[in-house]
């Protein structure tokens, strides 16, 4: 008679356990992982990720990437569910090298690109045969020349849209020495004597203790280039994607990045 309490907990242990595990799974369902770039970004998309939790009982695990190679690599991965990061010419550069069928779901901020100086206050200083350093991933190559054409540096092919190369610079009445660097060596480039303008990205700027305030070209708030999420043609219309969204196109994302990038951060929703 003493056996049958003890029978019945066994019995009824795989139920007891079925249930926890159910429990424990639908908590689990309900997350979400996101890739971002490491940095002030990464900032910012905490705050997100704490609206999410507090408003909609959305957990956001936020992944750092250091480049902008492996956020997309990962999501094709399905080893986050989003990203955000990227701007839409970076993107369609990506999807048509790799054959990434990823599907835009938000926008996030315009981040303003400039050029930057350790040597020279102004472009007047700009002497002949100087040297300048950009980004040498694809779209960000041709959104810098974009801006050096802004300010009459260079003068690029027409036809060439958002996606110029070096090869395409037509005239270069300053002779400048154009040379491609990662990104995230061009604010130690500007460490160097030799280099005259880094064009940086607002992120790494930012990362380095830049400001626009201090940029010697900087691209003005009617930029094309703003800052997306992404996620998969698969996964674009779950439910936590669009929560996700909703979570990072909010006020108290935007009052994060204008303490982060000060005016740098132009809201694109």
């Amino acid at each position: 008679m003493k056996r049958k309490p003890i029978t019945l907990l066994l019995l009824l242990l795989p139920a007891i356990c079925l249930l926890g595990c159910r429990h424990g799974a639908k908590e689990d369902a309900f997350s979400i992982r996101v890739g971002v770039v490491s940095g002030p970004e990464y900032v910012i998309a905490q705050t997100a990720q704490r609206v999410a939790k507090e408003k909609y009982g959305l957990e956001v695990e936020l992944v750092a990437f250091n480049d902008y190679i492996m956020p997309n690599t990962a999501l094709f991965q399905k080893d986050i569910d989003v990203n955000v990061f990227q701007t839409l010419p970076f993107l369609e550069e990506q999807s048509a090298a790799r054959g990434y069928r990823f599907v835009v779901v938000g926008n996030t901020f315009v981040y303003p690109m400039a050029a930057y100086s350790k040597q020279i206050k102004t472009l007047s200083e700009l002497k002949e045969g100087s040297s300048v350093v950009i980004p040498n991933d694809a779209t960000n190559v041709g959104r810098a020349l974009l801006l050096l054409e802004s300010a009459g540096l260079i003068r690029l092919k027409p036809g060439k849209g958002y996606t110029p190369r070096p090869i395409d610079i037509e005239e270069n009445r300053l002779k400048l020495h154009i040379l491609e660097l990662e990104a995230p060596q061009l604010p130690r480039a500007l460490d160097d004597r030799q280099v005259s303008l880094a064009v940086i990205n607002n992120n790494f700027a930012a990362k380095a203790g830049l400001f626009l305030r201090d940029g010697v070209i900087v691209e003005d708030k009617d930029s094309p280039y703003v800052n997306l999420i992404v996620a998969r043609e698969d996964n674009q219309d779950d439910e936590k994607v669009k929560l996700f969204v909703r979570s990072y196109q909010s006020e108290e994302v935007v009052a994060t990045a204008r303490k982060e990038f000060g005016e740098g951060a132009i809201p694109g929703w």
